[in-house]
């Protein structure tokens, strides 16, 4: 089954020196209708004016992602970590006992997109952590759907497919795929009837199934189903897959 959502449906927030569309219930942003899919809770697109930055700012009993679709982005954690993640780079921070972090824009004259979001994990208070993987998106992802995140050993149901080199790992039976569709691409990921998910037009046009999607536009997905993905135009998407019923750990259990 398929719940699509267009670009004009989904929250936006100004706040000056950002600006951000919050797909599910954050911060002051409450909706009961969407408060994620599956073990899938937050997904936040977000821009960064030149020089600024988000500052460092707690979470608990989550992996955060974060993908850059453009700019240049600046990360530092209370862990010690740091350093710049370019355009094509996914990052996992797993913040599960407590760590401090926060996004900075790196360049005084552009502005940096990224996008982040929580994937709910299986273990609760996990050490905070932190791993992150660069891909050239013109090349990676080239009309394909690419993994870029996928389950730590021993966190993937049994039978589950093997996990694909240089991707990200997670705490949880989760996947993210990323696809830079060149116009008549075809590409396809099918959701099993436990699975869940969500895709997202970052940038272009394609087709799925009856329903064309823009830029901005996106879909909830829910098994037994086959997102089938056809290129109208250049297009920039990503799909995360979650398990679509699991145990809530850790801060989440109260």
């Amino acid at each position: 089954m398929l719940q699509v959502r267009r670009d004009a449906e989904i929250y936006r927030t100004d706040g000056g020196w950002f600006r951000a569309r919050w797909h599910f219930s954050f911060d002051q942003y409450r909706d009961p209708e969407n408060m994620g899919v599956g073990a899938l809770r937050v997904f936040n697109d977000d821009i960064l004016v030149p020089g600024a930055t988000w500052p460092m700012h707690p979470h608990r009993d989550v992996e955060g992602i974060t993908y850059i679709p453009s700019g240049h982005f600046r990360h530092a954690d209370s862990l010690g970590n740091g350093g710049i993640l370019e355009r094509g780079a996914v990052q996992r921070m797993t913040l599960g006992s407590g760590a401090l972090h926060s996004e900075s824009n790196a360049s005084e004259s552009e502005e940096v997109r990224f996008l982040q979001f929580w994937i709910l994990p299986d273990t609760p208070s996990l050490p905070p952590s932190n791993v992150q993987q660069q891909f050239d998106p013109e090349v990676d992802f080239l009309d394909q759907l690419r993994c870029v995140v996928a389950p730590a050993e021993g966190h993937a149901r049994s039978g589950s497919e093997p996990t694909d080199v240089g991707a990200v790992t997670v705490h949880q039976d989760a996947r993210v795929f990323i696809g830079m569709l060149n116009v008549g691409a075809r590409v396809e990921r099918p959701f099993a009837a436990d699975r869940a998910g969500y895709l997202y037009v970052i940038e272009g046009s394609v087709r799925l199934r009856e329903h064309e999607l823009a830029t901005g536009d996106a879909v909830k997905i829910f098994g037994p189903d086959i997102v089938e993905l056809v290129a109208e135009a250049r297009s920039h998407v990503i799909l995360i897959e979650v398990p679509a019923t699991f145990t809530p750990v850790g801060v989440w259990a109260r």
